[in-house]
């Protein structure tokens, strides 16, 4: 499904001031003055003091898990506002999310997170996994596909929706059924596996062109971002193997019913303030170095925190700039690992064209659409948000010839967008919106761990196992502070998710409040 991205958004802005808000937890900052002089301003009690460079899911999640282990936290994050690749912003009376970005049943993790920041009931799942595929080249009537879950055990959950699935031949459903159990058998802790590419071994398993598109790229191109020639044959395993093959439940769809900035910045904030963690926005980290005894010290351009720990979780570029000597054995790997653009179209119409809440598209450009209207807070009309992974191509396209090219289409795929008008039409983009699951990529990605004691690194680029999604990012801050707090000596939270930390192995998260979808 759609991951967490960041854009350059085209007619919008944010000002304001500068957010400083005064956590609860202490901590010892020095601040410049204009004469060049450092003030020291002391207001920490006797304790652990950890440093969580960056804002995003990994961030946040490594604050709240080091805090509410009695760790004093001080997090900075350069941007106005916390929640990284997964934000909103406004556009006149439109609450607008940066892009669609939707989470799976299997995705425990940031189940987890929602429950910790009381966000579960405003991002609920399906009951039942339940996809509209429209295929835009079959003849009218024909047209509507899905895919569907029955309540039965693996792998018969998936039977009839797979038997009735018009999009391929019944040569090529049995020939999938095939394929997913061999997939199935697949040991995911096989490092071999990450050297192949998905295609290869799907072709080599029988799968038709149509079927890789009808099928395997609809679902690994969203939760990927990158088409299966281009992908880890480890990355795509997992995902099919967690996703579809697991749980009967584990692939039900869950996405956010209000705007991701109440979740990520508002919720996370305030469950942050709660726990006493001090945020710093718009405090963007220039250096991080090891004092001789033992701590460690963090430069911002307002002033040096002195810490015990610092977590980097930011993107692996920024973070290979931050790195002190001697943290990673080749930290020259961390510009090895590439980046994917996703491209989102927001359309406003005047009148209802869709009567879902979203549909995967086949037989045309268009990916995936959702009906963003009742979160944007759109009083009239109705207003779809178009996700569109693996962007290489449109990235950069003028909005102009954007809207030439997808109006069109999406009147092919929603007859009723025929006779509507277009109120509004504008673009997000995010040239470096997922780390690429290339073959290979596995041995770039670092873990928690570097060689320099006190220091961590977080994200989702780094070694969970996980594609660039937002369970992956929760997983890295949960495996950073996990590492954080063995080393200081802090008591590991009981309700703190767990994980064994071993790619691909899955979860062993606690009981989550509440039903999740």
């Amino acid at each position: 499904m759609p991951r967490p991205r960041v854009p350059s958004r085209e007619g919008s802005s944010r000002t304001g001031p500068a957010a400083r808000r005064p956590g609860r937890g202490g901590h010892v900052m020095t601040r410049v003055t204009s004469s060049g002089e450092l003030l020291t301003a002391d207001d920490a009690p006797a304790g652990r003091h950890a440093v969580v460079v960056g804002g995003g899911l990994a961030g946040v999640t490594a604050a709240l898990a080091l805090a509410d282990a009695g760790v004093r936290v001080t997090l900075l994050e350069g941007r106005p506002r916390l929640g990284g690749l997964a934000f909103s912003f406004q556009r006149g009376d439109l609450t607008v999310d940066n892009g669609q970005h939707v989470y799976l049943r299997c995705c425990t993790a940031y189940r987890w997170f929602l429950d910790r920041i009381d966000g579960t009931a405003l991002a609920p799942l399906q009951n039942r996994l339940d996809v509209p595929v429209i295929d835009a080249g079959r003849p009218a009537g024909r047209r509507l596909g899905r895919l569907r879950r029955d309540p039965l055990p693996v792998p018969l959950h998936l039977g009839r929706s797979l038997a009735a699935y018009p999009h391929l031949s019944l040569a090529e459903r049995a020939g999938v059924g095939r394929a997913a159990l061999a997939l199935k058998g697949l040991d995911l802790a096989d490092p071999a596996l990450d050297d192949q590419d998905f295609g290869s071994w799907l072709a080599a398993h029988g799968q038709s062109p149509r079927a890789v598109e009808a099928l395997w790229d609809l679902v690994g191109v969203a939760t990927l971002n990158a088409v299966a020639g281009d992908a880890s044959l480890a990355l795509a395993a997992m995902v099919f193997k967690t996703g579809l093959l697991s749980d009967p439940g584990a692939a039900d769809i869950g996405w956010a019913h209000v705007p991701l900035g109440d979740l990520h910045d508002g919720l996370a904030r305030k469950a942050l303030d709660s726990a006493g963690v001090r945020t710093e926005v718009r405090t963007r980290v220039t250096s991080v170095a090891a004092r001789g005894d033992g701590g460690w010290s963090v430069r911002a351009p307002g002033g040096t925190l002195d810490a015990d720990a610092v977590v980097l979780a930011v993107p692996q570029r920024e973070t290979h700039g931050l790195l002190p000597a001697g943290a990673l054995d080749d930290p020259g790997r961390l510009l090895g690992i590439g980046t994917a653009p996703i491209l989102n179209l927001h359309v406003v119409y005047d009148r209802t064209v869709l009567t879902s809440p979203f549909f995967a598209a086949l037989g045309s450009p268009v990916q995936w659409v959702f009906d963003r209207t009742r979160s944007s807070g759109l009083r009239r009309g109705q207003y779809l948000a178009v996700s569109q992974s693996v962007a290489h191509h449109d990235i950069d396209e003028p909005v102009a010839a954007l809207r030439e090219r997808y109006l069109p289409e999406l009147e092919r795929l929603l007859p009723r967008a025929r006779d509507a008008g277009v109120r509004d039409f504008f673009v997000t983009r995010e040239r470096t919106a997922t780390f690429a699951p290339t073959p290979g990529v596995g041995r770039l990605r670092p873990g928690a761990r570097t060689k320099v004691p006190g220091l961590y690194l977080a994200g989702a680029w780094t070694a969970t196992g996980w594609p660039a999604t937002m369970e992956g990012a929760v997983r890295s801050g949960v495996g950073a502070a996990d590492a954080a707090l063995s080393a200081l000596g802090r008591p590991r939270p009981r309700h703190l998710f767990a994980w064994d930390g071993e790619a691909g192995r899955g979860a062993r998260g606690p009981a989550v409040r509440g039903e999740l979808r």
